[in-house]
């Protein structure tokens, strides 16, 4: 309709259009791979997707759950599947060193740590970012990914200043400042088609009827972010070493997929996500695998699980794989 197009040219906002033409901030203009098939399967309903190229994912849990060490895998894998990709690291916890990443094989050539203390230091800071990519040519932007870690680690600047002047008064505005912070950034991340990963400490509720979990920091986060995982782990050991984690991941919330789904997935310490960890099991729920035993039945052959992940591109061919994504489909979207 001229009448709708002409409306929207007219009130002079760069994220309306009509919604044949594609919602600017709201589609999904596509997924970034998260180095894990299942977790894949999790957040967007193929093991070929993965997290939202233009959405907010949250990744909360309790101390020492592995946030952290799950986002590097995730930046890992995006580094090495796009070669001029860049990666800019919010970081408030003072975690995070060159050793660190060059261990786990990042290109710490393309990836920038910005210290931050306060939500409004991130605010502005990730909004001048954003302006900055935008004013590029879109032939000329490459991928980018926004990490933020943590959250619940922020500051705020009345805080900081009431600690200056030994004031023992509690800050009041800090879910409100970081509602605000994430309504600006929703939409600047879904015009610029730039993925972001926010870090978040959970915390029991208490007199809640059962245990629960919620994450810190008010509401601004839960509203924004597309999807909410909650970890939890339990250490992987190879004979006595430790050398890595499983873990549980739970959607808490899922604009793409269904809530309150769980897999497993296995994070090792010196290469990332495993990417084939927890398709055994979706294979068996839906008849891909058949089990005999505590053995996996290939052909007339049969193997135990460890062998199979071992050498996964033995096992896991091109119909495996597709029966595999139709099983991702009926177990994790909605309407399958």
């Amino acid at each position: 309709m001229n009448f709708l197009q002409d409306v929207a040219k007219e009130i002079g906002n760069e994220y309306a259009g009509l919604v044949s033409d594609g919602v600017a901030a709201g589609d999904t203009g596509g997924f970034i791979d998260t180095g894990s098939y299942i977790f894949n399967a999790l957040v967007s309903g193929s093991i070929y997707g993965g997290v939202p190229s233009n959405k907010i994912t949250a990744i909360a849990g309790e101390s020492s759950t592995g946030k952290t060490f799950f986002c590097l895998g995730i930046v890992q894998h995006f580094l090495d599947s796009n070669p001029d990709a860049g990666v800019i690291y919010f970081e408030s916890e003072s975690a995070i060193s060159k050793q660190m990443i060059e261990d786990r094989g990042i290109a710490s050539d393309r990836m920038m740590i910005v210290p931050v203390a306060t939500i409004e230091q991130f605010r502005t800071q990730s909004c001048r970012i954003l302006d900055k990519y935008m004013e590029q040519d879109a032939a000329d932007r490459k991928p980018l990914m926004f990490v933020l870690d943590s959250l619940g680690m922020l500051s705020t600047e009345k805080e900081i200043a009431d600690v200056a002047a030994d004031k023992q008064v509690r800050d009041m505005t800090k879910s409100q400042l970081i509602k605000g912070a994430f309504r600006v950034l929703t939409l600047k991340l879904g015009k610029a088609n730039v993925p972001m990963l926010v870090t978040n400490h959970t915390y029991d509720v208490i007199g809640a009827y059962m245990p629960t979990k919620e994450m810190g920091g008010g509401s601004g986060l839960k509203y924004a972010s597309s999807t909410i995982i909650y970890l939890s782990k339990k250490k992987e050991k190879d004979g006595t070493e430790v050398v890595g984690n499983i873990i549980k991941c739970k959607a808490h919330k899922s604009r793409l997929t269904k809530e309150n789904s769980q897999v497993e997935t296995r994070l090792y310490y010196d290469r990332g996500l495993d990417r084939y960890y927890g398709l055994l099991e979706l294979g068996e729920k839906y008849g891909v695998f058949t089990k005999r035993g505590n053995r996996i039945v290939v052909g007339e052959s049969t193997f135990y699980p460890k062998s199979i992940l071992a050498d996964p591109e033995k096992y896991f061919t091109p119909e495996v794989m597709e029966q595999l994504d139709e099983a991702a489909r009926q177990e994790f979207r909605y309407g399958s």
